[in-house]
């Protein structure tokens, strides 16, 4: 009898997600439902061992994923759980997929401002499809219809320079913040400007790596 009255422990299987997603899928083409992503914030991203950056690195691709944003203190160090060194301890082919904020050191009167909000973070955002035998501005200009989005010639020319010089996941990444940007300054179009601005802001996943190798004694390893 006691053994009926504990508490009984169980777990959503895989099974039962990919049920319930059929149903919020199907609740979504007869426009019964909206989706509207959420926000996961992981900190002290690189305590996660390998096979929890896989089950991540699956599920991120699903549609129904939230936009997800890690954060560390790390420089290069070991993923926890391998010998393998890597960049804030997170896998290389889950760090290529993300979107790297670049911060910079507080002066003494951002300190006394921030005092309680000094972290570095990731910037997650999934990227639904690769067309790997277009050119990188050819692959822009589509994600951008898909987003509807307005770009000119000229940000399309400069994003696919960008892709070919960091990698195309990245110059794609860039469409979200720079069509902020162009909201913000009271446009509807994105002008090369707004590339250039959110370039200076965002890092791709090689740079980042990069400045951490050259800068790897201000960070803790």
């Amino acid at each position: 009898m006691g053994q009926m009255m504990k508490p009984r422990k169980t777990e959503i299987t895989d099974k039962l997600r990919q049920e319930i997603n059929k149903v919020v899928n199907r609740y979504i083409d007869e426009g019964v439902a909206e989706l509207v992503p959420g926000v996961l914030f992981i900190d002290e991203v690189h305590m996660l061992d390998m096979e929890c950056f896989s089950y991540l690195n699956r599920a991120l691709e699903s549609s129904l994923s939230p936009i997800v944003i890690f954060a560390t203190n790390r420089g290069v160090c070991n993923v926890r759980g391998t010998d393998m060194p890597s960049p804030h301890g997170v896998p290389i082919d889950l760090l290529d997929r993300l979107v790297i904020i670049r911060t910079q050191i507080y002066n003494p009167s951002e300190m006394i401002q921030v005092t309680q909000l000094s972290f570095c973070f990731f910037l997650f955002q999934l990227i639904n499809s690769l067309l790997i035998d277009l050119l990188c501005d050819q692959i822009i200009a589509i994600r951008a219809q898909v987003e509807e989005l307005t770009v000119d010639e000229e940000c399309l020319v400069l994003l696919g320079d960008i892709g070919q010089r960091t990698s195309l996941r990245h110059a794609v990444q860039l469409l979200s913040p720079a069509s902020i940007v162009a909201k913000m300054n009271g446009r509807d179009s994105i002008c090369k400007a707004d590339i250039e601005e959110v370039t200076s802001l965002y890092l791709d996943a090689k740079s980042s790596a990069k400045l951490l190798h050259e800068q790897q004694e201000k960070y803790i390893s």
